[in-house]
């Protein structure tokens, strides 16, 4: 690689970087996902994304208006083969408070879940109940997961289709329980751009051997789906992911949602601007002076 190629990647990298930092931020102000004084448990599981997000919040930690603490998590899930060395020399090279939190979820799945059945949900499950508990014990007042757009825009179909709800992962959740905030940073943050920046920063990816291996996921059905669309209309998962900011509930069909039992017309109020010209009726067999409470204005 020539030097002009040397600068010209290193250019691209920070403009990545960059962008990224600056999606992370945004998504952090605009849902006020962390506050002065709070302590962020970052909870890390060895994949690109949660990597990315350590790497950002520790950027931003630098620079935020706001004095708050990063304690880096990692729930070892005794999966066979799981390199236990890894993340703790990773964090220990950053100098960072971190944890490694022990828990056989995988004997757990394993049991409890057929040979060939989808593992995703009840590990899930079973990594939040423990994430949860442990936030509790060391004082963290923020949960960070590392769900990106991709992952949250996903997670809308498959509710959609295999749930029937309307519903996705939104960046900022207060558990059932009220005892614990969880934020999602990268919420703004395309997984393509995640990809290119784990190749730069070189992380030492940790794959689970547990889920990932499960090639026919329903989630990757709507991975691939979803990409098919995006590489012919650029640009449609982000606006399927505005759409998610932007909701009209009288435009959807739940009654909990919105009163559609109870709507009278109301012809007191101002009349809204139409977009048509004035019509004129060519035919009709009604007697408009039999019709009664009728006001032409």
């Amino acid at each position: 690689m020539t030097s002009e190629d040397n600068r010209k990647a290193l250019y691209e990298a920070n403009k990545l970087q960059k962008r990224l930092r600056s999606k992370v931020g945004k998504a952090i102000a605009d849902f006020n996902m962390i506050e002065e004084g709070d302590v962020v448990m970052a909870a890390i599981s060895g994949g690109k994304d949660s990597f990315a997000m350590l790497d950002i919040l520790l950027s931003l930690k630098k620079s935020a208006p706001v004095n708050f603490e990063v304690i880096a998590v990692n729930l070892d899930q005794k999966q066979p083969g799981f390199p236990e060395h890894i993340l703790p020399a990773y964090f220990e090279s950053l100098d960072i408070p971190y944890y490694i939190v022990d828990k056989d979820t995988y004997s757990i799945v394993k049991e409890k879940v057929p040979e060939g059945k989808t593992t995703c949900g009840l590990c899930s499950r079973l990594r939040r109940g423990t994430l949860y508990s442990f936030a509790e014990k060391i004082g963290a007042t923020k949960i960070a997961l590392g769900h990106h757009m991709d992952d949250i825009v996903e997670t809308l179909f498959l509710n959609m289709f295999f749930g029937s709800k309307l519903k996705a992962m939104p960046p900022k959740l207060r558990a059932d329980d009220n005892r614990n905030i969880v934020i999602r940073p990268m919420s703004y943050c395309r997984e393509k751009d995640l990809e290119r920046f784990a190749e730069i920063r070189e992380y030492p990816i940790i794959p689970c051997n547990l889920c990932g291996s499960q090639e026919n996921l329903q989630r990757q059905n709507i991975k691939a789906m979803l990409n098919a669309w995006d590489n012919q209309t650029p640009g449609r998962v982000d606006n399927i992911f505005k759409s998610l900011m932007n909701v009209s509930p009288s435009q959807l069909a739940d009654v909990n949602l919105f009163d559609f039992v109870n709507l009278p017309i109301d012809r007191e109020q101002p009349r809204q601007v139409y977009d048509f010209s004035k019509e004129t009726v060519s035919s009709t067999n009604i007697d408009e002076s039999l019709i009664i409470n009728v006001t032409h204005q």
